[in-house]
């Protein structure tokens, strides 16, 4: 999250300090289109990404299938939350000399990217979000892209409201958003649970 309030900032600390032990058992569940992002989207990026980027790595699920993609380049992750942090740390101890994790709130990094990578993570920024949009715009190279994977909508007032106690913004307001900071490249949306919620993909460049 981008320059987070505080409290926002701690909330989801406590959330994620029990969450980050079941996380990868529970979330295959609902999180759908994350092996697609690091599979099929990512291999639109040409050349090869050199230093890559995720916001909100969590527990390093992306970065790991990332990094046997790409085994030359540079990795960075950043989240909020320590205790997600420490099982990404874990997970990708056999890439520990190319990679970096970075305890903070994301609010843009030193150097640029050519691969920017944020799953399931914009749906929980609240009102920050144009600004870590242009500080991940900042981050990106000239010929870099941002991938995107993340919840969009729902039709059923009850699941927004359920989303909203998990920190989760069921709103419409990203795919817009994307688009007027970064060129499109691609973008998609699927339903979920018989239309549920939907959610969606993006690929774009400065």
């Amino acid at each position: 999250m981008s320059r987070a309030p505080a409290a926002e900032a701690q909330a989801l600390a406590r959330y994620y300090r029990w969450h980050a032990r079941i996380y990868d058992l529970t979330r295959w569940s609902f999180l759908f289109g994350r092996d697609r992002l690091t599979e099929e989207i990512v291999a639109q990026v040409s050349p090869a990404p050199r230093r890559i980027l995720e916001i909100g790595c969590g527990t390093g699920r992306n970065l790991q299938a990332l990094a046997q993609r790409f085994p030359k380049a540079e990795l960075h992750g950043v989240d909020l939350s320590a205790d997600m942090l420490d099982q990404a740390g874990k997970r990708l101890a056999h890439c520990s000399d190319r990679l970096k994790l970075h305890h903070s709130a994301y609010a843009g990094l030193p150097g640029q990217y050519d691969l920017i990578v944020a799953s399931y993570l914009l749906s929980m920024v609240g009102p920050g979000l144009d600004q870590l949009l242009a500080d991940a715009s900042d981050n990106l190279s000239a010929r870099g892209r941002i991938a995107v994977v993340d919840f969009r909508d729902t039709p059923k007032p009850w699941f927004r409201r359920w989303m909203g106690l998990n920190h989760v913004h069921l709103d419409d307001r990203l795919l817009p958003r994307l688009k007027s900071h970064f060129r499109v490249q691609d973008s998609g949306t699927r339903c979920a649970y018989g239309g549920l919620w939907r959610w969606f993909w993006f690929v774009g460049g400065r």
